[in-house]
């Protein structure tokens, strides 16, 4: 009796008040669009190296995101949050159209994201930090596709007050006709063209996603160009997960880099990186008494900068993509010695044992391979294979990586 009394009164209030009901309707199934091309890192991930690919894939992302990193089966609470406060703030809304009257300055101007983040690398130190990202060049923006919705809006809109229409004139005709046969056929009618009316909302939003699907699917490796600026600590930690202190190395630092797509076809995307890293370097060295023959040990920070470039190519499409690259890197100061000149004078009776200079060796060539799986509008996985090799490309080190990206939609 309860659900009789329930559908009864839907009915008269569909009735009654159709378009105040769809109306609320539409104001609720919000605005879907294709906002990005790809879900690409957070650049605070980005500049910690924690992610599959070193050289990412450039995009405009639009709302709230999630990353995980993973180096192992542990499950370690390596994450890192990304959004675009500007774009929050200005542009958004359910219509576009102020976004869309802006002027260029402003739109890229709302492409500032904020990302931070946190990881516990090899030697269980916890590393955070922040990162700053805005895209100077974009050949392709999803929210500038004017067309690609055009006449759905109208479309929709006109079959609905058909409809509406209709439901008025059948339940006329049920309160008016004398006819009892004819009743059963109408109230039939009726439930059918209610049911029409109701998922108006999801046939405009799916009909929107198929075009927006086709939209990305090509043009998913359009060019761009981003400039981004983070900052990173490393602290020393205990069993408990403490911070006990901060290191001095490279993964404590500034950086500043530049990261780009070139499409190549439809199949293709060539990206590049070129970063510089500011950090202090923490020597550990002997000095030598040369009357007494004592050596006692100090400690010294110098600093140092890492410059860091390398290309990618991806090939693949919207849904999946693989990749192949390589990476070099170099510290601004060749040696330990040449950086400890510049901070430590040893005094006249006293010298440096050379020998015993040393910091943390970067090896410079880096050759990754992997791809990444966009498993819905909202979530990507990548994943990739990280050999590293020193200067005389022996072979060092072999890392997995994996990381999930999620939108907040």
């Amino acid at each position: 009796m309860k659900s009789f009394l329930t559908a009864v009164t839907c009915s008269v209030l569909l009735v009654s008040f159709p378009e105040t009901i769809f109306a609320q309707a539409d104001q609720t199934a919000g605005r879907v669009s294709p906002k990005e091309l790809t879900i690409p890192a957070a650049p605070v991930f980005d500049l910690m190296g924690v992610t599959s690919s070193q050289i990412n894939r450039t995009s405009d992302i639009k709302d709230f995101k999630v990353d995980w990193s993973f180096k192992s089966w542990k499950l370690n609470p390596n994450l890192a949050i990304q959004s675009q406060p500007l774009w929050e703030l200005l542009y958004n809304r359910k219509d576009l159209s102020k976004y869309q009257a802006a002027s260029g300055f402003m739109r890229k101007l709302s492409s500032l994201d904020v990302s931070i983040g946190s990881v516990q690398d090899e030697n269980s130190d916890r590393r955070i930090g922040f990162a700053t990202k805005i895209n100077l060049y974009k050949q392709r923006d999803p929210l500038m596709a004017k067309e690609l919705y055009g006449g759905i809006s109208e479309k929709y809109q006109a079959e609905k007050e058909e409809l509406i229409k209709q439901i008025k004139e059948l339940q006329q005709k049920l309160d008016t006709t004398a006819d009892v046969l004819s009743k059963p056929s109408l109230r039939s009618q009726i439930k059918t063209t209610e049911e029409q009316l109701m998922t108006i909302n999801s046939r405009r939003n799916e009909e929107i996603n198929s075009r927006a699907k086709i939209f990305v699917s090509e043009h998913w490796n359009a060019s761009s160009l981003d400039v981004s600026y983070g900052r990173v600590y490393s602290y020393k930690t205990d069993s408990a997960g403490s911070l006990k202190g901060l290191r001095l190395n490279r993964n404590t630092g500034w950086g500043a880099w530049l990261n780009g797509n070139l499409g190549i076809g439809r199949k293709f995307l060539l990206s590049g990186l070129f970063r510089s890293s500011w950090y202090e370097e923490e020597l550990e060295f002997r000095v030598r008494n040369n009357v007494t023959g004592e050596e006692n040990t100090q400690k010294a920070v110098a600093d140092n900068t890492l410059l860091t470039m390398g290309m990618n190519l991806r090939y693949g499409g919207s849904i999946y993509t693989f990749f192949v690259e390589f990476l070099y890197e170099k510290k601004g100061l060749k040696t330990p010695m040449e950086a400890l000149g510049q901070v430590f004078k040893a005094g006249e009776d006293f010298e440096v044992v050379g020998s015993s200079v040393k910091w943390d060796v970067v090896h410079p060539n880096t050759i990754s391979f992997g791809g990444d799986w966009r498993l819905s509008r909202s979530v990507i996985l990548n994943y990739g294979m990280r050999c590293v090799f020193n200067a005389n490309w022996k072979f060092t080190t072999f890392t997995p990586i994996a990381t999930i990206s999620c939108m907040m939609r």
